[in-house]
């Protein structure tokens, strides 16, 4: 059951001038569940964004709200395991030793920096059904990651926190597969036990990934439902073993400091993203487009350029088979403001609070909410957000096979198919960069079956 407080909130005021997103992110805005005090920029210290600070330079990371969203809506029990989780993970990104293991491992196991790949056949392609005007659109090629995803980036830092927290065993939950992937190898390269939650209904649609996951040494348990049915009993087991077990959040929600970290090392996809646009033309791109689920590969690439507005930032949605149809993953556009697995946020939920099920072709996008930080960049406007339909995305992991020789994911495809609608408002030759946040060869036979034979 979800919290729903919409009635409670009141009149909700937030910051929206350049001036009070200095310091963003979410140390520099204060809340309770009624209303939201901004701090004036003056008493806000300058972050220097990038993934890994020098101690004398780096603030404390006080995320624990993002306007009114965020939190820790736990039971009393965990607020002492997710304090000294927030103290190792601030300790950790201090230490020397730490920072240098991270870097080698990015670079040498994950296989960083991921091209910006210049999509030259989909340009023209836009630009021939416009007239011959349009931008330029750029990969940035997560998909080339080690496990097939951005998802890694995430886990092999969380699980090298684990270890120093002598943590010995590891759990997670995982949807479309990536995330399992993900965790299950670094586990393996650390000798940390995993134990993988997936849901039923995502087994039958993501074989493929649950035999990696085998390969690699994980337990995969199965949970009758999808993902946020795994997530559920994925957090009741590390309840079940505080003392002995790291619970490895992969998606940007939950409560206080889960949303903070995952974001924080998936944000090495926009420092990435920033020097190697500087490089390639000269100048920050204009658009920057991303899928949204959950958040997590969204805020890897939009965070490095909050504070430069002249930078869209375009965040897309699972529409389903429609708005209208209730079958869809559109939390941003069609949700409420309510509390699930430990934080606020924007949630599927009806007038009861009871959650409404997601649907996506991307079973990656299946969630019922949607990260803190996320929520509250909508609401003061700073990013943007749209849908797509599964037949749209359907259309955009086609075209990008035929036209660029690469097997997207269903959960990328959303952001790819969304240029149908973004191309023709642009000027020629603008920058539009699309975050391709995982391969696609896990969605090969879900495509085929959607396909009508004489194609």
């Amino acid at each position: 059951m979800a919290c729903n407080v919409e009635a409670i909130l009141g009149q909700r005021i937030f910051a929206t001038s350049s001036k009070k997103l200095q310091g963003f992110p979410s140390h520099s805005y204060k809340a309770n569940v009624i209303s939201c005090v901004a701090i004036g920029p003056s008493q806000v210290p300058q972050i220097p964004w990038k993934l890994i600070f020098h101690e004398k330079e780096r603030p404390l990371l006080s995320n624990e709200k993002f306007g009114i969203y965020g939190g820790k809506f736990v039971p009393e029990t965990l607020i002492s395991p997710l304090a000294k989780l927030d103290y190792e993970f601030n300790s950790a990104l201090r230490d020397p030793l730490f920072q240098m293991e991270l870097e080698v491992a990015l670079r040498d196991y994950v296989g960083r920096e991921t091209p910006l790949y210049f999509a030259q056949r989909l340009t023209d392609y836009y630009k021939s059904i416009n007239r011959g005007i349009g931008p330029d659109i750029y990969l940035k090629r997560e998909d080339l990651n080690h496990g097939g995803a951005h998802k890694i980036n995430n886990a092999i830092a969380q699980a090298m926190l684990a270890k120093r927290m002598g943590c010995k065993n590891v759990v997670a939950s995982t949807g479309a597969g990536q995330h399992g992937v993900a965790t299950a190898a670094a586990c393996a390269k650390l000798s940390l036990d995993c134990t993988i939650f997936m849901g039923s209904l995502d087994m039958e649609r993501q074989p493929s990934n649950v035999l990696l996951m085998n390969h690699l040494g994980a337990k995969v348990k199965s949970v009758k439902g999808s993902f946020k049915d795994a997530a559920s009993e994925g957090i009741r087991n590390w309840v079940n073993n505080l003392e002995t077990s790291y619970f490895l959040a992969g998606a940007a929600i939950g409560p206080h400091p889960c949303p903070t970290m995952v974001r924080e090392f998936q944000s090495i996809i926009g420092k990435e993203t920033r020097k190697q646009a500087m490089d390639k033309w000269g100048r920050k791109p204009h658009v920057l487009v991303a899928c949204v689920g959950s958040g997590s590969n969204a805020l890897g690439l939009f965070h490095e350029f909050i504070q430069d507005e002249d930078v869209r930032l375009i965040g897309v949605e699972a529409g389903g088979t429609g708005l209208d149809s209730g079958k869809h993953s559109a939390t941003l556009a069609k949700g409420q403001v309510g509390v699930y697995h430990g934080a606020m946020s924007y949630l599927l939920q009806d007038e009861e609070g009871q959650i409404i099920v997601p649907h996506s072709i991307g079973v990656g996008l299946e969630y019922p909410g949607v990260s803190p930080e996320l929520s509250f960049l909508k609401d003061i406007g700073r990013a943007e957000f749209s849908t797509v339909t599964d037949e749209e995305a359907l259309e955009a992991y086609k075209r990008l096979c035929r036209l660029e020789g690469i097997f997207p994911a269903l959960e990328s495809c959303h952001a790819l198919a969304f240029l149908d609608k973004l191309c023709s408002t642009l000027k020629d030759g603008e920058k539009v960069i699309v975050n391709l946040s995982g391969r696609g060869d896990k969605d090969a036979e879900s495509v085929f079956n959607h396909t009508p034979k004489h194609e």
